[in-house]
């Protein structure tokens, strides 16, 4: 196992006599680790303890197994640990700029564009000296000075202490995107529990100079007597106020009289003793607020795991940002929140309540990467930005945007980021063409603009009105009546037309212990497949039909992209799969065909659909491809060889009968593939739509799988 990140055993620091860490036992293995813990607890201390500002008396401090204690402040700078101190200690002669400029290096992920598009309020003061920035602006600069260092742990004491709730929104925003890109370990020592608790899962607890406990920061949060017992915050277990009791007239309420208490009035140290409860309640402030008219709303019925999401409107503002206003002002009629996002790249005023340099923000390379005075280069990097920034919410109910093909183009990629289920709708002017480029994997819903999304007049009201109604009535139908649940696990098994046989002799085996998803592998079936996946929808995969990577190896229409079968790698789940249906190529209608193929055997299999067999050498490029990523499967994997044929249609008496191309696949397969226990290529002397072949599939199913307990159905 890799070493920790910060490893600290045994740790003893004083001051004089007074014994300020008393064995204190700490570890990070990576990510955010918050501590939290009363005023003269030791976490400064602590702090100062890893930088080497103070001297360890005993104990150990390992930092990626190299040890700390002993080092010099620059020397432990140098291995990679960077310091936000509290009271930010900045030079009051030195500009925003001078600042950062001092400690930038060049080539590094963080530069000072980076922290610019990070804290935009800094490069609106880059020549400000700092004694000339508020408390929020010099915090911002201090992180951005420890981040240019690009250092792989940073250990930051109290960075939202008093700062404005939009500021420390911000820095809670940035702690949460620095745990999740796992670039840069984070080790925040804070005394706000709602951050402390947001930015990390877990929380370590810090009483009298050692550490309590490290426990889930979700249970930390929720529990508001562990925060009083151990923290002094939260509800006071005595205080058993009842709610005001509404009164005999109506539409009128009661005056509401609130006590708003202090846990500890004096500031307590470590030597504090417990705070009576009677001077508690004697510090105590009331708070009267003045009879008024009752407002009667009615509340919508919601309830689930959507009633806390946000419908984010999305697009380019200035250019279409009267249409993305009204479809706005159409979703808020529901009394659903609303969230503008503007995805402009001319820099220009936005007004959004995300405005362009937040999800700019995202990119991997900073603002920079976005607004660089080119259009294409400019569009093509907010893209990439707004998919990440997509990806980083966890809020989303739902996503609607409005545009033609530039437009589309820029929010489809991050449409798609989002979970199956999550409703998204795009009214476009290219939605009554091919939209598998937008729509891809994912169920994007697509609404035609009929006229282009170009100002407000009498079709585009409607026709963007209806778009921003059904993603309404999309996400309250949602948080109302969620969808039903299947507890039977979910598979997926991939499906041509020439091996539904197959598929359906196995679904029929397990249908009655498993969720079948049927996906016909027409190149986006494959990556929808793939995409449930990666999101965790899909607790295993028949991969029966790999079709779609002889599309991709010889130019067809139903092709694959380079990261087929990548979900399986990533998942480490059982891979079962077949050679089902790699005896062909797919193209539309016969004059569709390329010249190049002019004298290959066809069929048709519909006027639409030209098959075309595949040959011994494609089979050897097809062979390579597959068995390179079944070598990458770190689950076990079986992958079978129907020797009878791997479609309807390559079986002997019918048109792609061709055992040499078989065989030219079978045997470039076992050349290519790594046998091992776990990984293993099993030749079948069947078809792969025989009885036989499908007993085999689900016999070995059932090996990997243990039948799962559940209810039963209909119960």
């Amino acid at each position: 196992m890799p070493s920790p990140v910060l490893d600290i055993r045994d740790l003893n620091v004083y001051y004089g006599h007074s014994h300020a860490l008393q064995g204190v036992d700490l570890e990070l293995p990576s990510g955010v680790l918050s501590v939290v813990g009363r005023n003269g607890m030791g976490k400064t201390t602590l702090c100062k303890a890893i930088m080497g500002l103070v001297p360890a008396a005993s104990g150990t401090i390992s930092f990626h197994g190299q040890a700390v204690v002993g080092r010099s402040p620059s020397d432990i700078a140098r291995m990679g640990i960077g310091y936000v101190p509290q009271g930010r200690r900045l030079w009051r002669s030195l500009t925003v700029d001078e600042h950062l400029k001092l400690v930038e290096k060049a080539g590094g992920a963080w530069s000072a564009e980076r922290v610019y598009s990070v804290f935009p309020r800094l490069a609106e003061r880059r020549q400000n000296g700092g004694g000339q920035l508020s408390g929020g602006e010099q915090q911002m600069l201090a992180i951005g000075r420890a981040l240019l260092l690009n250092p792989r742990l940073l250990v930051m004491d109290e960075p939202t202490e008093g700062l404005a709730p939009v500021i420390v929104r911000q820095l809670e925003d940035l702690l949460i995107r620095l745990g999740r890109e796992g670039d840069i370990d984070v080790l925040v020592i804070e005394q706000n529990i709602g951050v402390a608790c947001a930015v990390a899962s877990n929380v370590a607890i810090m009483v009298n100079g050692r550490i309590n406990r490290v426990m889930d920061s979700g249970i930390l949060a929720g529990d508001r007597d562990l925060q009083q017992a151990l923290l002094g915050v939260g509800r006071h277990a005595h205080d058993e106020t009842d709610t005001p009791e509404r009164t005999a007239e109506e539409g009128q309420t009661e005056a509401k009289i609130t006590k708003i208490y202090v846990s500890n009035p004096n500031v307590p140290t470590r030597w504090t003793r417990p705070v009576p409860v009677r001077v508690i309640e004697q510090s105590a402030r009331t708070v009267t607020e003045a009879p008024k008219a009752a407002t009667v709303v009615p509340m919508p019925q919601a309830v689930g795991p959507h009633t806390r999401g946000t419908v984010y409107v999305c697009g380019t503002l200035d250019t279409k940002g009267r249409e993305l206003r009204y479809m706005a002002d159409v979703v808020r009629s529901h009394r659903l929140p609303v969230t503008l996002v503007d995805l402009s790249t001319s820099g220009g005023a936005s007004g959004a309540d995300i405005p362009p340099h937040v999800v700019a923000g995202f990119h991997p390379r900073g603002a920079g990467a976005v607004f660089t005075g080119d259009r294409g280069t400019a569009v093509a990097g907010m893209t990439r930005a707004f998919e990440r920034w997509v990806a980083s919410r966890t809020d989303v109910a739902g996503l609607l945007s409005a545009g033609g093909s530039g437009g589309t183009a820029l929010v489809a990629p991050g449409f798609r980021t989002t979970t199956v289920g999550v409703p998204k709708l795009i009214v476009s002017t290219v939605a009554s063409g091919n939209t598998e480029q937008y729509v891809g994997p994912s169920d994007i819903t697509m609404m035609y603009s009929v006229a282009d999304v170009q100002g407000l007049n009498s079709i585009t009201r409607e026709v963007l009105a209806n778009g921003a109604n059904a993603l309404a009535g999309m996400v309250r139908a949602r948080q109302v009546a969620p969808p039903e649940t299947d507890d039977r696990p979910a598979v997926g098994i991939t499906m041509f037309g020439v091996t539904t046989p197959c598929v359906q002799m196995v679904t029929q085996a397990l249908e009655d212990d498993y969720d079948c998803l049927v996906f016909h592998a027409t190149g986006v079936g494959g990556r929808s497949m793939e995409k449930l996946m990666d999101s965790s929808l899909l607790s295993a995969i028949l991969d029966l039909t790999t079709t779609e990577v002889c599309d991709m190896v010889a130019g067809g229409v139903f092709a694959a992209t380079e990261d087929r079968f990548d979900a399986s790698i990533r998942a480490g789940l059982p891979f079962i799969g077949s050679c089902g249906a790699l005896d062909m190529v797919n193209f539309n209608a016969p004059e569709t065909v390329p010249e190049r193929y002019k004298g290959r055997l066809f069929y048709e299999h519909n006027p639409q659909i030209t098959l075309m067999r595949t040959t011994p050498e494609e089979n050897v490029r097809m062979a390579r491809f597959i068995g390179e990523k079944l070598n990458q499967m770190t689950g076990p994997v079986r992958f079978f060889l129907p020797e009878g044929g791997v479609s309807l249609l390559d079986a002997p008496g019918q048109p792609f009968w061709d055992p040499e191309a078989d065989r030219a696949l079978f045997r470039t397969l076992e050349e290519t593939v790594r046998n091992t226990a776990n990984r293993q290529l099993v030749r079948v002397p069947h078809n792969i739509n025989d009885p036989e072949f499908a007993e085999l599939v689900v016999k070995t199913f059932r090996s990997f799988h243990a039948a799962p307990r559940r209810t039963a159905r209909g119960a």
